[in-house]
């Protein structure tokens, strides 16, 4: 499932704290490829984040839109 979000929070490790439009707020973590390429999220950014269905409050952050 992919939801779109905005950074609240940067957090240590590259973990951020995003909050998504009915007012849920996770933790998700860069996906390697960011990593890798070096894409950099700052809060106030939207982005996209991928969650699977078992755990609701941990997502990956796919893109930044």
């Amino acid at each position: 499932m992919v939801v779109t979000g905005v950074v609240i929070e940067a957090l240590p490790a590259t973990n951020f704290k995003v909050r998504f439009e009915d007012g849920r707020e996770i933790l998700a973590y860069l996906s390697g490829k960011m990593r890798q390429h070096h894409i950099r999220v700052v809060p106030g950014d939207k982005v996209s984040v991928e969650m699977t269905d078992y755990d609701d409050k941990r997502g990956r952050i796919a893109r930044r839109l």
